[in-house]
């Protein structure tokens, strides 16, 4: 069985908090684990649960350089900024 160390934990985005704290939402924090032994870490994102009015899951990467969108809708498969993000919440 592997042994995970974490190493952070991932705080929630506050500019993200302020657009749905009057929606009906969950958290989970985010965390960066490293495994012992080896040099592999593996980043499990912040999670932005809205249940209400639209269910609506948002992931957030600490780090992700190829694109510099850390955020990634799973209903849209698409991955955002912050810029879209609010854009996207505000609508609903």
């Amino acid at each position: 069985m592997l042994d995970f160390k974490t190493i952070e934990i991932l705080e929630p985005n506050t500019e993200i908090l302020e657009i749905i704290k009057s929606y009906s939402y969950k958290i989970k924090k985010g965390k960066i684990k490293h495994l012992p032994k080896t040099n592999l870490q593996f980043i499990e994102p912040t999670q932005y649960i809205i249940k209400y009015p639209i269910n609506l899951t948002i992931l957030e990467y600490k780090v992700n350089e190829i694109s510099n969108k850390p955020f990634y809708i799973k209903a849209y498969n698409e991955k955002y900024n912050l810029k879209e993000i609010k854009q996207i919440l505000t609508k609903i």
